[in-house]
């Protein structure tokens, strides 16, 4: 049979009904130019997250309407612990609604602005994330295109709060090779060949730039009075290191600043070459924790889904169901074991991580994370995904409870008649991928126990709980 690839993205779609069917309606956090965020609760999870409210009327023009759908269609191509994490949406006559995860430490600019500036142990931690988040995006060819504080959230209030890059309203998909000419971004941090209408991705590493910069000293490389001096000093590439900010400063990270600060872009480092700098090495990695790592790898080892439905239904869970505490210790595992800070694991990744767990007491370390790969890897992507991982990690005893079952039957379940047929799950899984015709009603076939040609809830339940 065909096999089928599945990603998080799959899921995030627009949802049919009443967003209070789903979740609690909570307090206003924010107002912006097209609307307003709440706070929301997710009735089957308990767990918050945050509504974005889009009115309608303020989407004016064609160009407007696809700024938001094409925000949409980027973050459900994104499936990085540092990118800010999209849901679902909703709509009426009035509004759009992106349910959205919920950061509660506010914006990176904030803290800027508090602190004055960072410590290079701090900056470097920022600056991983926030390379690792482009180096993600580039290798998926997806430009961000308006990198700044003001667009980096953090996850929590905590010293040490995981930083989400936020609003892809101006993000694109780009095709290697082929010019970029739109100009998008704020004067302080556009690069200047965009102001020239004449781009590529490596806009993105310019603009994270401006932004380390900024950490070490807390003002801008390219200032002025009014956008056209911030403009003209862009476009100009000059910059230097005042006194007395920068007297203590490190050399390597003057260094890095100037490989990404290169006006010729063809010349200026990528995302990558940045993350291997020596400054870098600033950064702190979480050393791995042998206790919560090894049940965290034992549930790895033990993690089967043979059938398609399986696999989906796994990844679906996973996306929607499972929350950010109990995700908690996978993520901070997930980033000690991405040693390159690509947002994936690979299979030396994987291999490393038994090493250093088990030394030599599994006897075929390659074997066992080869076999774990063809388990895991569901979108078959060659490496293991964020949300490939916290499938294959999540405790199955919380994870397959009556409530999540339904919740995720449901998802299958399109026209609500209690069972799954192969034209609904085409309706799911078939949206952003053309497969032949018959595998449909193939995926039905392995789970459909009374040959009726659909699944039910019985069905659906028992091959969940099936170990193999």
């Amino acid at each position: 049979m065909e096999s089928i690839r599945v990603t998080h993205g799959d899921f995030v779609v627009e949802r049919g009904g009443k967003l209070r069917d789903t979740y609690r309606i909570g307090s206003k956090l924010g107002d912006g130019a097209f609307g307003s965020v709440r706070k929301i609760t997710h009735r089957i999870t308990g767990e918050a997250r945050a509504v974005k409210t889009i009115h309608k009327k303020t989407l004016r023009s064609e160009e407007e309407r696809q700024t938001f759908f094409n925000e949409v269609s980027v973050l459900r191509a994104l499936d990085h612990p540092n990118v800010l994490k999209l849901y679902e949406f909703y709509q009426d006559e009035k509004n759009y609604y992106l349910i959205t995860e919920l950061c509660s430490g506010g914006e990176l600019f904030d803290r800027i602005i508090n602190n004055g500036s960072f410590s290079e142990a701090v900056a470097a931690e920022y600056m991983r994330q926030i390379l690792s988040v482009l180096a993600y995006c580039h290798d998926r060819n997806i430009v961000h295109r308006d990198l700044k504080p003001e667009n980096f959230l953090l996850d929590t209030p905590e010293a040490d709060a995981n930083l989400k890059v936020i609003d892809f309203g101006t993000a694109q998909f780009f095709t290697p090779g082929v010019t970029l000419t739109q100009k998008f971004g704020t004067p302080y941090y556009i690069a200047p060949e965009v102001l020239r209408k004449s781009y590529d991705e490596k806009c993105d590493i310019w603009s994270a730039g401006v932004n380390m910069y900024i950490f070490l000293c807390g003002y801008p490389p390219f200032g002025g009075n009014t956008d056209e001096q911030i403009l003209r000093r862009v476009s100009s590439g000059r910059y230097s290191y005042p006194s007395p900010e920068w007297d203590n400063i490190s050399f390597e990270a003057k260094d890095l600043i100037s490989k990404m600060l290169t006006f010729e872009p063809q010349r200026r480092c990528t995302a990558r070459e940045a993350l291997n700098h020596p400054w870098m090495h600033n950064a702190s990695r979480t050393p791995i924790n042998p206790a919560a790592a090894r049940n965290i790898f034992t549930n790895l080892q033990s993690f089967r889904a043979e059938r398609a439905l399986q696999k989906a239904t796994f990844s679906f869970m996973a996306s929607q169901l499972s929350t950010k505490q109990e995700q908690e210790e996978m993520l901070t595992l997930f980033k000690s074991l991405d040693t390159d800070n690509s947002g994936t694991l690979s299979r030396n990744e994987l291999i490393e991580g038994f090493r250093i767990l088990y030394g030599n007491q599994i006897e075929d370390i390659e074997g066992e994370a080869a076999r774990i790969m063809g388990q895991v890897d569901i979108d078959k992507s060659g490496e293991i995904d964020y949300n490939e991982f916290i499938a294959a990690t999540l405790n199955r005893t919380r994870l397959l409870c009556r409530e999540k079952l339904e919740a995720a039957f449901r998802a299958f379940d399109l026209d609500g008649n209690g069972t799954i047929s192969a034209e609904e799950l085409k309706g799911v899984l078939g949206k952003h991928h053309s497969y032949k015709e018959e595998v449909w009603q193939q995926i039905i076939n392995e789970v459909d126990l009374n040959g009726d040609g659909v699944i039910d809830f019985r069905e659906f339940t028992e091959m969940m709980l099936k170990r193999t």
